[in-house]
């Protein structure tokens, strides 16, 4: 449904929108379960959600060129699902953290994912992730979890925020294709691995085992560390897993070594 145009930057969006989006954003962002999406690539998938457990998109910002953009893209019958508000440059430019916005922001909302509902669904393959704190590392780990057919990603507490911009844009839509739950501190998730018999496996420079003689099981949870700091010992897993590497490198970025075991792991050796 289409809507008067903004064109005021006193509008009381303008000042929603940049309250998601500002320095104070993370929390604002959890008091009212919401957050910002931008671009073409992250609203077509926004709109056309690939598990139930989805944010959803409650309403578009759009410019001129942004809803050409859109109609170009998506099907009338998705939009006039959306209440569409038309913006002009000057605001859009106003409410978006990026230099050159492409015109079309989402206000998206969401419900809290857990561990329960991991378990209710089913989900078998699981990447965590403690204490992450890139944002374009936890996007792309979100992508790439969603490219190797994991079931759902979990982070650790003291992780970076999952729905701040720049995550949400490194994910490239892929935060609407699989399920992610936030600050799940590594005990519990050790006990829930137990509870549900999945074999874990924690992936770390100085571990014993090489991912190359690693075979998938039914039901495993992968375990990746903090980008400076790795990951503590760790007991109860089934492995502490190296990355052979040959050259001269130390060390592999998280969102790289995660790439390359969830690729073994959730596809190679199917």
């Amino acid at each position: 449904m289409h809507n008067s145009t903004i064109t005021s930057l006193h509008s009381s969006h303008v000042e929603r929108v940049k309250a998601l989006l500002g320095s104070r954003g993370k929390k604002y962002r959890r008091e009212e379960k919401a957050f910002i999406a931008d671009g073409i690539q992250s609203v077509r998938e926004a709109l056309s959600p690939k598990i139930p457990s989805a944010p959803k998109v409650e309403r578009l910002y759009v410019t001129e060129a942004g809803i050409a953009k859109l109609e170009s893209e998506i099907a009338p019958s998705i939009l006039d699902s959306v209440d569409i508000y038309p913006v002009t440059d000057e605001i859009m430019k106003a409410m978006a953290d990026t230099e050159s916005p492409q015109g079309i922001l989402a206000w998206c909302s969401y419900l809290d994912m857990t561990l329960y509902k991991l378990g209710q669904i089913g989900a078998k393959k699981i990447a965590y992730f403690w204490e992450i704190q890139d944002p374009g590392n936890s996007g792309t780990v979100i992508r790439t979890a969603d490219a190797c057919g994991f079931d759902a990603i979990v982070f650790s507490d003291k992780s970076v925020d999952v729905f701040s911009p720049k995550t949400v844009r490194a994910t490239v839509g892929s935060l609407w294709h699989i399920p992610v739950v936030e600050s799940i501190p590594l005990a519990e998730m050790l006990e829930f691995a137990s509870n549900g018999e999945f074999q874990t496996y924690a992936f770390a420079g100085d571990g014993s085992s090489s991912l190359l003689d690693i075979q998938p099981s039914e039901k495993q949870i992968l375990i990746f560390g903090n980008e400076a700091r790795g990951l503590p010992d760790i007991d109860g897993i089934a492995a502490r897993v190296h990355i052979p590497m040959e050259g001269h490198s130390e060390s592999l970025n998280v969102a790289s070594a995660a790439a390359i075991a969830m690729f073994q792991l959730g596809i190679a050796k199917k």
